[in-house]
């Protein structure tokens, strides 16, 4: 999963961005809200977190814009301002939840879980796929009941396979959505990835459509 964090006060940015990250996300962070709206028309992103006073452009203007173009990616507000009138402005923009500064990072993960959880289709944290089970909460993924020990990108890959299951996911997307905008990476590196969680939990789980990228099987 892919998160775009949007906050003009660097260190808070970096607090939510390593929160995120240690939640298994991999992060893009923006402090400019010219910025941000380039980066969320042109970018894939699971989901975004959005301050409101950015300078350039405003948070409520970037989050027009994106709404305007049809950008349908899940968007948290974050604001100072503990005012309903500008919630309401918010949410009648485009947003999909908001809150407001200070606020607890344990908040803020938990309203993420549910908002990324929401946009595919799952009511719950726990999620299963045949024998498969994982719990974006616990951050933990297990076979037949046997937790897997997997690296956080190994994680993000079985996290997307399992949000996107019945789909053919292509290398590409799963490019976008497992890696930050500025990571260099070769050709074959998702396909280095999947080897290794074959490795891990069989090789029946994943299914490779051979010019259309992989899908997970629901197999016990």
């Amino acid at each position: 999963m892919r998160a775009l964090v949007v906050e003009d006060n660097v260190q808070a940015a970096e607090q939510i961005s390593r929160s995120l990250s240690s939640h298994g996300f991999a992060v893009d962070v923006t402090h400019d809200g010219n910025d941000a709206w380039f980066q969320g028309d042109t970018e894939d992103y699971d989901i975004a977190i959005l301050d409101l006073g950015l300078p350039g452009k405003d948070g409520l203007s970037v989050l027009t814009e994106w709404r305007r173009a049809g950008n349908k990616m899940p968007v948290i507000i974050l604001t100072a301002r503990d005012t309903w009138r500008e919630k309401v402005t918010g949410l009648r923009t485009g947003a999909d939840d908001y809150l407001v500064k200070p606020f607890e990072m344990e908040e803020l993960l938990a309203r993420v879980e549910a908002l990324v959880r929401r946009s595919n289709g799952h009511a719950s944290s726990v999620i299963k796929c045949g024998a498969l089970e994982l719990d974006s909460t616990a951050q933990r993924v297990a076979l037949s009941g046997v937790h897997l020990d997997l690296t956080s990108l190994e994680y993000r890959l079985i996290s997307y396979l399992m949000n996107h299951q019945g789909e053919v996911v292509s290398k590409a997307t799963l490019t976008e959505h497992l890696y930050q905008m500025d990571f260099e990476h070769n050709s074959n590196v998702i396909e280095v990835l999947v080897n290794r969680v074959r490795k891990k939990m069989g090789t029946q789980h994943i299914q490779t459509r051979r010019g259309q990228g992989y899908q997970l099987n629901e197999c016990d």
